[in-house]
């Protein structure tokens, strides 16, 4: 990052399979006017180009290196991943003011959701069903948004929280349901 230039934010948008990440993290960015990088997507042309990746570490690394790169560079950034363990940790500690965006969503909601979509390269197996996936654990502004029917709290509120800048500012805001 350039001296001088403002500090990027890293809105990162987690959650279990089926909890409508990648919509949300698509419709943020272009809200807020910045990319969105989504680990599927990066999964899904990895495996399009033929490139060997069966533990899936090339995503990973791609992944990070995506984020990484253009938030050292000064751009505030939307990663969707499930942000599950500690893998992720290094996106975590750039450079950035870095809000938390965690989609909750009811198991049955979610099961509904990740049978709908069928057989997709990026989800090679069974995914990690939501009621036992874990969150990231840190202290990051953190925003709870329940995508069941919707977005609990609204769109709007959703930006307002991602579009927040500061430097490392953090907390919890308990606007979703718990």
């Amino acid at each position: 990052m350039s001296p001088g230039a403002a500090c990027p934010t890293l809105i990162v948008v987690s959650g279990p399979p089926g909890a409508g990440k990648t919509t949300l993290a698509h419709a943020l960015a272009t809200m807020i006017g910045c990319p969105a990088i989504c680990r599927d997507e990066i999964r899904e042309g990895i495996v399009h180009a033929g490139t060997p990746d069966r533990d899936l570490l090339h995503t990973y690394r791609t992944f990070v290196d995506t984020v990484s790169g253009l938030v050292r560079a000064g751009v505030t950034v939307v990663a969707e991943a499930a942000f599950q363990n500690g893998l992720w940790r290094p996106l975590l500690e750039l450079p950035a003011s870095v809000r938390v965006i965690r989609c909750v969503v009811t198991p049955d909601i979610a099961r509904e959701r990740v049978a709908a979509r069928g057989e997709r390269a990026a989800h090679p197996g069974r995914p990690v069903a939501a009621d036992t996936w874990r969150p990231i654990s840190g202290d990051f502004a953190t925003l709870l948004v329940d995508t069941d029917h919707g977005y609990s709290p609204g769109i709007d509120d959703i930006v307002q929280f991602a579009a927040r800048n500061g430097r490392r500012r953090r907390g919890t805001a308990a606007l979703g349901p718990q």
